[in-house]
């Protein structure tokens, strides 16, 4: 019985222009995988085909045909990106020819470790001679071992070994992810009349459902799946691995093509920079190469980090994901490598001598496996929703404010704080605290609301700054500071709301760290807008109100209060804070009977 979670697996073709693949795709298939009547005339496969049949085992086996030429090589890459095996076709009459042993570098660059080699044409020669030499040409390869069976396209002959052979390999084939998140890479474009933009693409993990929300990687523009086929049947869902035709609606066939990625929103890290790992050592690299990941081919420069390390910068942004495997390919030089991203979104290098080279280890330290933990580590401070798209999974740290910090930094920035609290108390005794803005710039917090979580006894957060609870009690002013305050308030024992203007105060050389050390040390009350009274003044304007006819205007308050618009106006916006008073529509106010909040 096929396995209900592994119906459908995709599986490359790739081998020398006349080995006959595309013939052997056909009498295996009943399907014409060359789509072009140039490739048909010609022989030779110049853009990727598909097609697909059935297994004796009752599961189903897709091909994409990709080109064999040397001219298509950025073709064929785009085609074996996704897929988890590769068929390689050999002629029997041809041998194993230079392009063949590029694809098996290609393939082995990419990690592509099942497959099997079919050695075609063995009506017009002899395929044992092929078959025994494929060991020796894939001896240290990702594909060494895999198995090889001969067969005729035109007679027939082997071919039902072949098909046993594919049930094989398909059961040896790991279950995909069908939980993850999607990545679908692009591979044909294309536009039906009624129906709108059409993508194919390999669904290498995951699931698609029709309704489903994505968007487009590089651009961000969300489209709907419309409509969903896998071997021209309609589905309202597929799972992995299958190919799918997936009809989108929101975007137009000239706004998105092969290389594009159809993702799920807000789950995949989208960079223009990768740090990776090369698959081997490589004594020298070009500075600009092409990046190959999926179906996707961009132009990249690169620059060395130690022995194995390289940081790639991108033309645009790509969906990647810690461990996919990308290539670099020199197109001069045809030479290609194998390279696994360790960080989608590493942060900039520290302009210091030797960072190159400490990111290196630090990268060769990151291909043990994923750990989450070590990587905020390095971040130190990171959000949740981008730690989440690195693909190595949630750190045991809990979240704060949607902000995860890493403990050891949490503590040095902790004793920062402490040493700048302390500082700033002893050389301004007078001062009400540092500013909560102050001390999240000084300190390089992301967010203020993560300065709570760096407090510890006896600092504490009051009024939107960092005070100590050892200082409840307010230290005494200083004589002359004191005399210059008792100036105010005599002053204000003659007219509670007669209060001195911003250029008297400063007159008297009281600044607003003194007068705040006046209203902590309760020798005036801090009204609004640089009005300062005494103390009483609260049941003092109420006494005063209570003999008005109820609602009253602003200016009946002002006459009452015998005082200037000036402090009218932040009086009575303080009385209404206070919930004595109510403001109403028409502007006027009147008194609240119940009880006020305690405030100045």
């Amino acid at each position: 019985m096929p396995h209900p979670d592994r119906d459908v697996y995709v599986l490359a073709t790739a081998g020398h222009v006349d080995h006959g693949k595309s013939t052997l795709v056909r009498a295996l298939t009943g399907m014409e995988p060359d789509r072009y009547a140039e490739e048909r005339r010609r022989g030779l496969t110049i853009d990727l085909g598909f097609a697909w049949m059935p297994l004796p085992n009752g599961e189903h086996v897709a091909f994409v045909d990709v080109p064999g030429h040397e001219r298509f090589v950025s073709t064929m890459l785009a085609g074996v990106g996704p897929v988890p095996a590769v068929l390689l076709v050999v002629a029997a009459d041809g041998g194993w020819s230079a392009q063949t042993q590029e694809h098996v570098g290609i393939l082995d660059a990419l990690g592509v470790a099942a497959g099997l080699v079919v050695v075609t044409r063995s009506d017009l020669a002899d395929p044992h001679p092929v078959l025994a030499d494929v060991p020796d040409w894939l001896a240290g390869t990702s594909l060494a071992g895999i198995q090889a069976v001969a067969c005729s396209a035109v007679t027939g002959a082997g071919l039902d070994d072949l098909r046993n052979a594919l049930a094989s390999l398909v059961a040896t084939l790991p279950d995909p992810d069908v939980t993850a998140p999607t990545r679908l890479w692009v591979d044909r474009v294309f536009t039906i009349r009624g129906a709108g933009t059409v993508v194919t693409a390999t669904l290498a993990a995951g699931r698609l459902r029709i309704g489903d929300e994505l968007i487009v990687g590089r651009t961000g523009q969300a489209v709907m799946v419309r409509g969903l086929q896998s071997l021209n049947e309609p589905m309202s869902t597929v799972q992995a691995v299958a190919r799918v035709a997936v009809n989108v609606r929101g975007i137009s066939a000239a706004d998105i093509g092969r290389g594009d990625a159809l993702l799920t929103r807000e789950r995949w890290a989208l960079s223009s920079t990768l740090d990776v790992l090369l698959a081997s050592a490589v004594a020298r690299l070009p500075a600009e190469m092409t990046m190959h990941v999926g179906a996707a081919a961009l132009p990249a420069r690169t620059r060395r980090l130690g022995d194995r390390g390289v940081r790639l910068s991108l033309s645009s942004p790509v969906a990647a994901t810690y461990g996919d495997r990308v290539l670099l390919r020199d197109s001069s030089s045809r030479r290609i490598v194998g390279a696994d991203v360790l960080d989608p979104l590493p942060r900039p290098l520290a302009r210091r001598r030797g960072a190159a080279q400490r990111r290196g280890a630090e990268l060769a330290g990151m291909a043990a496996g994923p750990d989450p933990d070590a990587e905020l580590r390095r971040r130190g401070i990171e959000r949740v929703e981008v730690l989440a798209t690195l693909g190595i999974g949630r750190p045991r740290t809990q979240p704060i404010n949607g902000w995860l910090m890493d403990p050891t930094t949490r503590q040095d920035l902790t004793d920062r704080l402490d040493v700048l609290a302390a500082d700033h108390q002893r050389y301004h005794p007078l001062d009400a605290g540092l500013a909560a803005g102050a001390v999240t710039r000084t300190l390089g917090l992301p967010d203020p609301r993560l300065l709570p979580a760096l407090l510890s006894p006896p600092w504490q957060l009051v009024a939107g700054r960092v005070t100590s609870t050892e200082q409840s009690r307010p230290e005494p002013l200083p004589d002359d500071l004191a005399t210059r305050i008792e100036e105010v308030r005599e002053r204000l024992r003659h007219n509670p709301f007669d209060a001195p203007r911003p250029t008297e105060l400063s007159a008297l050389d009281l600044t607003p760290v003194v007068l705040a050390a006046a209203v902590r040390a309760g020798l005036l009350v801090a009204v609004g807008d640089g009005v300062f009274l005494a103390p009483g003044a609260r049941e003092e304007a109420i006494a005063r109100l209570e003999n008005l006819e109820q609602p009253f205007t602003t200016g009946q308050a002002r006459d009452a209060l015998q005082t200037s618009r000036r402090v009218a106006l932040p009086v009575l916006r303080w009385l209404d804070a206070a919930g004595v008073t109510q403001r109403l529509p028409d502007d006027r106010r009147g008194l609240r009977r119940g009880p006020v909040t305690p405030r100045g």
